[in-house]
């Protein structure tokens, strides 16, 4: 894959202070923003700071603090949704319900123009980020990686620590374990992560101490059958 480089800038929003990040190709200025939950002036703030033009909105998934606000951006800057996976149309389509709730008055229903499949690739000016389909958490999950910079973008899969929560509707804890250790940790160790809320951490790191996903508890929970 291409490994035009990129630079990034981490924006917590809305209540549930959830990891907006703005993503940029160095040698075009044009950008995308991953998860668009709310809080859109600290959002415009970020692209006129950085002087980035933006080109696209990207979605990992449908939760109401990952996706609310997409709807209003995209239609503000003229530019086109691409992602999650068509299985979290239902979520995207109940997104406005929720503009009354305290923090989340920009939620609007969504429809992307591009819904993402697993190994699809999304481009950010001349940059290119891979799609890795992760359902579990909802099941349109999507993670946005880029090789070259190591770095992927994983929404709600994966913390540091801990991973996605499953009991919400058509959450699935063994899919989402599944979505770990067979699509992401193939992407290398040395691969570090963007959660959806929280710190940064790495496939490595998570694989050793992870009490969820690290390689000796499910070797453990394999051995117990």
């Amino acid at each position: 894959m291409e490994t035009t480089p990129i630079k990034a800038a981490i924006l917590p929003v809305t209540p549930y202070r959830q990891n907006c990040s703005l993503v940029w190709c160095t040698r075009t200025m044009r950008g995308a923003v991953i998860d668009p939950g709310g809080d859109l002036d600290r959002i415009r703030q970020a692209i006129a700071l950085e002087g980035v033009t933006l080109e696209k909105v990207l979605l990992t998934h449908g939760h109401l603090d990952h996706a609310g606000a997409a709807m209003r951006l995209a239609r503000e800057f003229g530019v086109p949704i691409e992602g999650p996976h068509k299985d979290d149309a239902f979520l995207l389509e109940a997104l406005g319900r929720n503009s009354s709730r305290p923090g989340f008055a920009e939620s609007e229903n969504c429809t992307p123009s591009r819904w993402l499949e697993d190994g699809d690739v999304v481009k950010v000016g001349e940059a290119e980020f891979g799609v890795r389909h992760c359902p579990g958490h909802t099941p349109g999950h999507v993670v946005f990686f880029h090789q070259g910079a190591k770095v992927a973008f994983v929404g709600d899969v994966l913390f540091a620590g801990s991973v996605g929560r499953t009991d919400f509707p058509r959450g699935n804890h063994q899919q989402l374990v599944d979505s770990i250790t067979g699509r992401l940790w193939p992407l290398g160790d040395d691969m570090q992560f963007v959660p959806g809320h929280g710190q940064m951490s790495n496939f490595g790191w998570e694989r050793k101490t992870n009490p969820y996903v690290c390689d000796l508890a499910l070797q453990i929970q394999k051995d117990l059958g």
